[in-house]
């Protein structure tokens, strides 16, 4: 099969020059399709920004003291509220691992837009630990940064005579297409999360 790609009569192909690919488009890339990334995490890219700020990253939480009152970030995978809802259970996702967010039904209103919408979710709360060794962040403040995490598709260059999708001819494609429904770049870095109520 690889000896029939070297007949003289099928001709040499110019080398296209192209730039090599950046790992952060090469994840996003992965998250838009699949959800996950076998090369990296959305957070690696964000950490130094987060870190500046003083928010810690989960392992840093897990070590964290009993009672101590810490803020971390992460990518949101799942939001409970079970039975009657007097607690909102989420789990946000960084590069290093999971933290459990328990959030009192008290303040979900406050918090409402932020718990339901956000993609790339900030908590600050309280450490807990139970005797059973189970951590939770007793959140007191919710904050939606998903802003973050299109800002940093944003920053990926884009050679447009490589990606004009709405340029291409097909008979099932019409023209403008990508301006009228969206380029393939821009769907969500993230899916939304999973979500039971």
């Amino acid at each position: 099969m690889f000896g029939a790609a070297e007949t003289d009569e099928l001709g040499t192909e110019e080398d296209a020059r192209l730039p090599p690919t950046p790992l952060v488009e090469n994840v996003l890339t992965d998250y838009q399709t699949t959800r996950l990334s076998l090369k990296g995490h959305p957070m690696t890219f964000l950490r130094r920004d987060f870190a500046r700020e003083g928010v810690l990253s989960a392992a840093q939480v897990m070590a964290a003291k009993n009672g101590s009152i810490v803020r971390t970030a992460g990518v949101v995978l799942i939001r409970q509220r079970p039975g009657k809802g007097n607690a909102i259970f989420i789990t946000l996702e960084d590069e290093g691992g999971v933290v459990n967010i328990l959030l009192w039904a008290r303040n979900f209103e406050r918090y409402r837009r932020a718990v339901m919408a956000s993609r790339l979710m900030l908590a600050e709360g309280e450490v807990q630990r139970s005797k059973e060794g189970v951590i939770h962040l007793m959140a007191t403040r919710i904050v939606d940064r998903t802003a973050m995490l299109d800002e940093l598709g944003e920053g990926r260059e884009v050679r447009p005579d490589l990606c004009r999708a709405d340029e291409v001819a097909h008979p099932q494609v019409p023209r403008g297409y990508a301006a009228k429904h969206g380029h393939p770049r821009d769907v969500r870095i993230l899916p939304k999360s999973r979500d039971f109520h």
